[in-house]
Formats: C-alpha cells, structure tokens, sequence
C-alpha cells in the first residue's frame, strides 16, 4: 500500500493511493498514519480490505500531500553510508556506520518550501531512502529480524548546511537541524511493496539540473545491517525513522565555487516506487 496524508499543515487526514493514482479518505477507519496503526497489523489489514472494496470517499488530488506519517518518534540518520559519497568528499569508508539525529519537527511535506537559515552560506542537499520503523526493535540478532521490523520505505530529503555541520564545531547536528530541514514523503510504501530495499535507484535534479543519480545497491551499510545495528544502540520503536544516507553529487563534494543552494532555487527528488518530492528554497 501507498499510504499518505492530505491537507493542510497540522490537520492532515489520513489516506492511502488507489490505483488510479487517487487518494482515498482513510479518516473513517483510522485516526491517523502513525506509530500506533503501524504496529497493529488488524487495522493495517482493514485498510488493505477497504481499499479493495473501493468504496473510500476520494480526497482532492490537487490538495496539499503533508508527511505520510505523523507523531514521529525519532529521526536517526547514517552518515557517510555510500561508496561514491565517501569517495567524493575524500572521506574513509567508515568502519561502522555514523550516526547523528534530526529532530521530529524538522519534518515538513515532500512539496512544501525549504527555508536557507539565517547566515547560511552552504546549505545542500542530499537525497535519501527513508525506512520507517513498524515494530519494537532491540538488541536484533539477525537481517531477517531487521527487515521484519520495517513498516515500509519513503523519500526524504536531508537538506544540510555544511558551514553549519562541519565548520562550526561540535556535532553534525546543528547543521541537519533547521527548521524545514527534512521533507518526507509523498507516501509510505509498505515494505511488501519493496521487496529488495538495495535495488533502488536515488535521483535529484536542482533546477533541472540533474545532481545525484545513484542507487541503494551503493550502500556501505544495507538497510537490514543498519536497523539491526541501531538495535543494539538503542530501542527502535513503531514511528521512528531512520534517514540512511546520500549517493554522490552533493554540493559539498563539487569543485569550487561550489554550487550551494539559495533562495530562488527548485530541487526535485525522487525514489523508483516511492514517488517524487518538488521544493521551491526561500530565505527564512
């Protein structure tokens, strides 16, 4: 299933895609696209059901698509976690995987405008395969266990500012952590509809200009290794999300002058399955 949420910001209803590319109103049936549905595999299979019956009240097409899930938890986020990337900012290949964190309310919908923080001067972007977490999660032994804890797969967009991140001193965090700094979405996609999460291609373009064209299969850590390994670090629960990094052609590994982004600029990104995202930047 494709499941989303349409409407304006904070008052968001819950949905899931039809085949015909329509929203259909879950309200009815579910409060909400969140932690609590996402473990409870009864009202997951109500929604399959009254999908199939096609008898849910369509939503407006044209309306806005906010985040597809609500009430996140946390926001663990792996750095370095592809090959080309590594190779192209003249990083090592990390040992283990790197880990930061971005906060929930860094999370906006996949269309909505991205703002340049106040003295930015190299905010960048980053295309990223979002896994959305189903079940508790800790201490997991094996891939299998891992991958039985996923919910499903989306786009999100780590939108970074590097002066911030790197130059700064301290942690990464402060330069993952502006407001609007992680657009999600435009849907949820069940993990059965995502049978081998290392088969899929990443691309962005800014401007038309196409950036970053990778693929999963790139991945320093797969997606399985990583949930497993977050497990041992700490509890992994039903509506967290795990960002799980960038194949190469980000600003910060250009030749200079290089091309961050400013206000003015488009970026459009997008997954094979899981759908496309189109952000206009502003200054904040």
């Amino acid at each position: 299933m494709k499941l989303l949420r349409v409407g304006p910001a904070g008052a968001e209803r819950p949905a899931v895609l039809d085949e015909t590319g329509t929203p259909r109103d879950l309200s009815g049936l579910v409060e909400d696209i969140d932690g609590t549905l996402l473990a409870d595999g009864a009202a997951l299979a109500r929604i399959r059901e009254a999908a199939a019956s096609g008898e849910l009240p369509a939503l407006d097409a044209g309306s806005r698509i906010g985040p597809p899930l609500g009430r996140i938890g946390k926001i663990v986020c792996i750095g370095l976690n592809y090959h080309d990337h590594a190779t192209e900012t003249g990083a090592a290949i990390p040992e283990e995987p790197i880990l930061f964190m971005k906060a929930p309310d860094t999370v906006v919908g996949p269309d909505d405008t991205v703002l340049v923080p106040r003295g930015s001067v190299k905010t960048d972007w980053e295309v990223e395969l979002a896994v959305v977490i189903g079940r508790t999660a800790r201490y997991l032994e094996s891939d299998d266990e891992a991958l039985a804890s996923v919910a499903g797969y989306a786009v999100a967009h780590d939108v970074s500012e590097r002066a911030f991140q790197i130059e700064r001193g301290g942690q990464w965090d402060k330069g993952k952590n502006c407001e609007t700094f992680n657009p999600l979405g435009p849907w949820l996609v069940t993990a059965d509809e995502v049978p081998d999460p290392q088969a899929l291609a990443l691309r962005l373009w800014v401007n038309g200009e196409l950036k970053q064209d990778g693929t999963t299969a790139d991945q320093i850590f797969p997606v399985a290794q990583v949930v497993r390994y977050l497990s041992q670090f700490m509890t992994l629960y039903p509506g967290d999300v795990i960002n799980t990094g960038t194949p190469a052609g980000v600003a910060l590994g250009r030749p200079e002058p290089k091309p961050y982004l400013r206000a003015g600029d488009v970026v459009e990104l997008e997954i094979d399955g899981l759908g496309r995202q189109r952000q206009e930047f502003k200054d904040a």
